[in-house]
């Protein structure tokens, strides 16, 4: 068995995408039909810059699903290798279960733009700017990274936001609850603690302004059924009715990514190979949560053409 994976934001980065579209005029297409959907140029954004602006939370979150669908696509339409003959199940890391969704044929692309682009700027809205801030923990297990995020909160908010694998946990809250919480790793049995360089505290409770903002869009447009099921972020359990998926992408808003227990839970259900489009992030995080597991990151047309001949 297959999934077929995205990643999430972190991955964004100037020249992203224009080697593919100089390669493919299906890559093209996807680029100018997200462009047309947002009113704004992002795919020039993405190849030229400048970085600061493609860093931005409402333009990273569509550039990167545009990346990946582009991705697809071209293996689809370039290569005849179809996600739906080729997957049992989709998945994303937090903005990539949009991704996966608009693989799954869930949302259309522009609808997922769209989507991604709303979500970015009200989860910037939420929280004024450093009110507050988001760690990695390095060394972390959930367990230990719990009783920190309680040792540190005092009161404010300092949540688990992120459980990536079995060496990186996520914290997000308040700026200081989340400085209290590096500074105090050593005490926890926890190897480091790095502050990281996020414009908002996602996916903690601090987001429920945004959450509340998903909702009335996810309201207007909601998911129709999909072609595989997906793992679900807040659950790592699958879904495939779209109005459970609806209300769970609200959760997900201010809910902790489940990221090692989605991975397991497809190793359990019988996942042998994982095929990540569109970045080179999900791959060894997959890596470190089971070792067994075989990974491939798909990036460059080079990279295409190697998984669709495996796949053909």
């Amino acid at each position: 068995m297959r999934a077929f994976v995205f990643p999430g934001q972190g991955s964004q980065k100037v020249g992203m995408g224009a080697d593919l579209a100089a390669a493919s005029a299906t890559a093209r297409q996807v680029f100018e039909e997200v462009d047309e959907a947002l009113s704004q140029n992002l795919s020039t954004m993405m190849s030229d810059g400048p970085e600061e602006e493609l860093t931005l939370t409402e333009n990273a979150q569509p550039a990167i699903m545009a990346n990946a669908i582009a991705t697809l696509r071209v293996l689809e339409n370039d290569f005849g290798v179809s996600l739906t003959d080729n997957a049992s199940c989709v998945a994303g890391h937090s903005l990539g279960e949009y991704t996966a969704l608009c693989a799954a044929g869930s949302f259309t692309l522009a609808d997922t733009a769209r989507l991604l682009k709303l979500r970015g700027q009200a989860m910037q809205a939420a929280v004024p700017v450093g009110v507050g801030a988001m760690c990695a923990l390095l060394g972390a297990d959930v367990d230990k990274a719990l009783a920190l995020a309680s040792a540190a909160s005092e009161g404010e908010i300092c949540e688990l936001a992120n459980d990536n694998d079995p060496t990186q946990v996520v914290l997000s809250g308040h700026v200081g609850a989340i400085e209290r919480a590096v500074a105090m790793v050593k005490d926890h049995g926890i190897k480091r603690g790095v502050p990281l360089p996020v414009s908002a505290p996602f996916h903690c409770s601090l987001m429920q302004p945004a959450a509340d903002a998903m909702a009335e869009a996810l309201a207007e447009t909601t998911p129709e059924p999909m072609s595989v099921p997906l793992y679900a972020n807040v659950t790592a359990a699958l879904v495939d009715d779209p109005a459970e998926e609806q209300k769970l992408l609200v959760e997900q808003v201010t809910g902790r990514v489940r990221w090692r227990e989605s991975v397991l839970a497809m190793r359990s259900a019988g996942v042998e190979h994982f095929a990540e489009l569109g970045g080179k992030v999900l791959g060894p995080m997959i890596g470190r949560i089971d070792r067994e597991a075989r990974v491939t990151s798909v990036i460059t047309m080079e990279d295409i053409e190697t998984l669709a001949k495996e796949l053909s």
